[in-house]
């Protein structure tokens, strides 16, 4: 019979290694790069983790109990729309900072830039003080959209890591977590197994989070232009390593059948 201790040992271990995978790390550095604590950063690693781990439950629960067979077409499917997502949370970072540098150049009065909020939306661009004007209505940012649009709905804002852990569900090295269930002949050790599993990546992605927003909320208010240039550094890699992954997908393992 398996022993619950090395089971459980290697969950949790397993499930910490994943939440360091690169995939994670910079999907999860373009979304603290808005929040301006250190503890609300880990609450944003946390829901990440806890979407992952629905993900495993119910793909792994479905391999357990009925025994389901994922194709490889679909786990390359799945594969494919991380990169996207990384290559969208990539484009929403740098969209700030293309606005901030066309307000520079159309700004015709006396200007200042620096980090400010609406809601929990951060940016940094150009405004005046003479008379105090600021080139954009609050609500008119990205989330603020999504405030107007889905504010109605209340928990959309913790809905939002909760969702982007659901799609990191399968890709990359979450095949481990079901690989290992070829090894466990109980059901019932396969579902510990998994929630173990799924615990472990919760507790390191608060981790990683939380290291992750310790240089942006040190530079919000200690260096401002290097704050700026932390959530630039963040795109980019969002974007770059997006559109690598997804050619990588995409062509080279033959996704849409024109390489591999």
């Amino acid at each position: 019979m398996t022993s619950v201790l090395p089971l459980a040992a290697l969950g949790f271990f397993l499930g910490m290694r994943h939440a360091t995978d690169a995939d994670h790390v910079i999907a999860v550095s373009t979304i603290v790069s808005r929040h301006r604590s250190v503890g609300s950063a880990a609450l944003i690693g946390a829901l990440w983790g806890i979407g992952h781990t629905l993900t495993i439950l119910i793909v792994g629960g479905g391999i357990i109990v009925f025994g389901w067979v994922i194709p490889e077409k679909a786990g390359l499917t799945l594969e494919f729309a991380v990169g996207l997502l990384l290559i969208l949370l990539g484009i929403m970072n740098l969209r700030g900072f293309t606005q901030f540098l066309g307000e520079l150049r159309t700004q015709g009065r006396t200007v200042h830039a620096h980090h400010h909020a609406h809601g929990d939306y951060i940016h940094h661009h150009a405004h005046g003080h003479e008379p105090e004007t600021h080139p954009h209505p609050a609500d008119r940012t990205p989330l603020g959209w999504l405030d107007r649009h889905l504010g109605g709905l209340g928990l959309y804002q913790a809905l939002r890591p909760v969702m982007i852990g659901v799609v990191h569900g399968l890709a990359g090295s979450a095949a481990v977590a079901l690989l290992v269930l070829a090894t466990i002949q109980d059901p019932a050790w396969g579902v510990l197994y998994l929630l173990i599993f799924g615990v472990g990546t919760v507790l390191g992605m608060m981790l990683v989070t939380s290291a992750v927003a310790l240089p942006f909320t040190f530079t919000q208010v200690r260096a401002e232009r290097l704050h700026t240039g932390l959530r630039i550094a963040s795109g980019a890699i969002s974007l770059g390593f997006g559109l690598l992954m997804a050619w990588e997908i995409g062509v080279t393992k033959g996704l849409f059948g024109l390489g591999g």
